[in-house]
């Protein structure tokens, strides 16, 4: 059932669905299984709940984030009220720029939310939340399965992403898993610095010494293996990286620090415009950015028959969004280098509209177009370190 249809007796429906709800009599339904494509070149398995679940999911939610917030820790910043991606990654520029950082532990779970332990979800949900409604309500939507086709199936684990409650319950399983106990691992066995950035699932750790570095490896995977998850062996990688480590490399001639992604950014060790001191930049990943193109040029095929103004006015939107999250310090050279990809696939669009194509569109009308539509590649967003600590001053965790 879609929007339009639950609207018609939408007071009615509501009633009958809150009252369900308090008699026990409400039923969760299994997700409709789809599938989106990831950055390795698979498939990332979504579940979408019907329109009654999220609606339920979402009142839930609400009650659950009242509580949970304020047990959830600084570093953890994925799908939280007034928090954000950038807020994350400024907050990591700050920890390796002003802590001393010389290693990083880039992490990745593998297929987290499909490895989740649901007794151990619901003993961490039970911990905090006495009301056995909403324990039995979370329960029915875990145990609903999923519909592939004509197929239903249950592993018994996990929780399906796409469903509106999945990214709370795993903050809440992370919370308990990872959070707490990185806390006190940091206090407990850290002999230096050790900062810790968390969004969602993906993370990153810094630390100033190699022995806690790999200590910390050793003890995380086996405290991620007591709660049935682990460590994805490729994609999680230890590495020198920080002004100590990026100065010995330099004095010993082992080239430059490795790099490392983090939420769609290239953290590489660099240096200051003069090259007398360290400097963090930040620069689009390219692969996600060649996806992104990939993906405005079969829109841009799509609308082949639009008007220019039509296709102007909606490119410029989304150029403007790209723009928006990675107009940073120090990646100037990707906003022109996306800009520029985006004038071309444009340009190749007009030009296949007729025979004429290559005549009626030469480079000089088309620069007016662009002037007209797209805004110009610019740094928008303030350097990272003073927009974290303006945050910390106004009050914000």
């Amino acid at each position: 059932m879609g929007w339009r249809e639950y609207e018609q007796g939408l007071e009615e429906r509501i009633v009958d669905l809150h009252g369900r709800i308090h008699r026990g009599a409400y039923r969760a339904t299994p997700s409709k299984r789809v599938y989106i494509a990831k950055a390795d070149g698979r498939k990332r398995p979504l579940g979408i709940p019907s329109l009654e679940d999220k609606i339920v999911q979402h009142a839930v939610r609400t009650v659950l984030q009242c509580i949970y917030e304020e047990d959830f820790v600084g570093f953890s910043y994925g799908f939280r009220p007034q928090r954000s991606q950038q807020q994350a990654l400024d907050a990591l520029y700050v920890g390796i720029t002003e802590k001393r950082v010389n290693w990083i532990l880039d992490a990745d779970i593998e297929a987290f939310f499909d490895n989740i332990d649901r007794d151990w979800l619901i003993k961490f949900i039970e911990h905090r939340v006495g009301d056995k409604r909403i324990v039995r309500l979370i329960l029915k939507w875990l145990n609903a399965g999923i519909i592939e086709g004509a197929e239903w199936s249950d592993d018994g684990k996990g929780t399906p992403q796409g469903a509106v409650l999945s990214p709370l319950l795993a903050n809440v399983f992370l919370h308990y898993v990872f959070d707490l106990w990185i806390g006190q691992w940091r206090k407990q066995h850290a002999t230096g610095d050790v900062i810790v950035i968390r969004y969602a699932d993906d993370f990153v750790i810094g630390f100033e010494h190699e022995t806690d570095a790999r200590a910390c490896l050793k003890a995380l995977g086996e405290r991620l293996g007591t709660f049935g998850l682990n460590l994805h062996p490729q994609k999680t990688r230890l590495i020198e990286f920080g002004r100590g480590s990026a100065a010995r490399r330099e004095r010993e001639g082992r080239g430059k620090c490795e790099t490392f992604d983090f939420l769609g950014f290239t953290h590489v060790c660099g240096k200051t415009r003069r090259g007398n001191r360290f400097a963090l930049k930040r620069i689009s990943v390219a692969s996600r950015m060649r996806r992104t193109l990939a993906a405005i040029k079969v829109q841009l095929e799509r609308r082949r028959h639009d008007s220019v103004g039509q296709t102007g006015r909606w490119l410029g939107s989304v150029v403007r969004g790209w723009q928006q999250y990675h107009s940073v310090p120090d990646n100037y050279e990707r906003l022109e280098q996306f800009d520029k990809a985006v004038t071309r696939l444009w340009r190749r669009q007009l030009q296949r509209r007729s025979q004429r194509g290559k005549a009626r569109w030469p480079w000089s009308r088309m620069g007016r177009l662009v002037r007209k539509y797209l805004p110009r590649p610019r740094i928008i967003q303030p350097r990272p370190n003073i927009r974290h600590h303006a945050r910390l001053r106004a009050g914000a965790v």
